[in-house]
């Protein structure tokens, strides 16, 4: 996720290139909008899913490129198993399914590990991200398609989606006009908790109008405490990508969304928020009603 900026002591700094590089992530974004907004609210439920099924491949093959650079047959594992935790968690939600995906997650993985055992001074890490790499994405996002499959699914998942990118957007401008103090300079020095904040309560708001026009049988107090909590989880999965990204030693997951980087950097909020949300649909909404 694009990262909120204190004002910089530097007044030669060139304001172009920050206006020309929001420029370009709008106009790669742009295109993607109305083919959301449709699968979100008109399109049958299987459109929905056949579009998480392909951005969670396009994830999963991006992580294991930046996790395992070089290893074909790790990328091919990692997109396998993720789709695969996937569709058994959407299509078979029953108790044994946790240990089918366990049993499946740690055998695939061990078995990709003995194939490619080289270096071994490194295979303990790289099982590792074989095991753990397919949770991390198809386990948080798998949860937008199983949010769309409730009641007014559509507006649920737009939700989680207005946690993650106004909470973002909110923590650049709050950032920009007020930052002064660090949140987490070893993964994000740009990052304030000014900024934070800011994205907190620019989730609060969002969340406040979303009751209004698309969930209005819902209290509003659960709206804005939902919204502000999945928004913090989303603050967290995007330095949780950033420790990861520096870990690998790269920059973006990938460049498949100009101004973007790839779509594990546009995802990694809305992981968490998807899955808060998922959880507050599944086990604290029917304790209110």
């Amino acid at each position: 996720m694009s990262e909120d900026q204190a004002p910089s002591a530097d007044a030669n700094t060139p304001k172009k290139k920050g206006l020309g590089g929001t420029a370009m992530r709008f106009a790669s974004a742009l295109p993607l909008i109305p083919l959301v907004i449709w699968l979100l609210f008109w399109a049958p439920k299987i459109g929905f899913q056949i579009f998480g099924f392909v951005w969670i491949a396009i994830c999963a093959d991006e992580m294991m490129r930046m996790a395992l650079p070089g290893s074909v047959l790790g990328r091919l594992w990692g997109v396998a198993a993720s789709l695969g935790l996937t569709a058994v968690a959407f299509y078979w939600p029953v108790p044994g399914a946790l240990t089918v995906i366990a049993l499946g997650l740690t055998l695939g993985a061990l078995i990709v590990g003995l194939l490619e055992p080289e270096p071994i001074e490194a295979a303990a890490t790289r099982i590792g991200w074989l095991f753990a790499g397919p949770i991390y994405v198809a386990g948080t996002l798998s949860c937008l398609a199983r949010i769309h499959g409730f009641d007014h699914g559509g507006a649920w998942v737009f939700f989680a989606m207005v946690a993650a990118f106004l909470s973002d957007t909110g923590a650049y401008f709050a950032g920009r006009a007020f930052g002064k103090h660090k949140l987490y300079p070893k993964l994000s020095p740009k990052k304030t908790v000014e900024g934070s904040i800011g994205g907190l309560v620019a989730v609060g708001v969002g969340a406040v109008v979303i009751q209004k026009l698309m969930l209005p049988t819902l209290p509003l107090v659960d709206v804005i405490v939902l919204g502000v909590v999945a928004a913090a989880l989303g603050q967290a999965g995007d330095l949780l990508e950033s420790l990861l990204k520096r870990s690998t030693g790269v920059k973006d997951s990938g460049n498949i969304m100009p101004g973007h980087g790839g779509l594990l950097d546009r995802s990694d909020a809305l992981m968490f928020t998807g899955a808060t949300v998922w959880v507050y649909l599944t086990y604290l909404l029917p304790l209110r009603s």
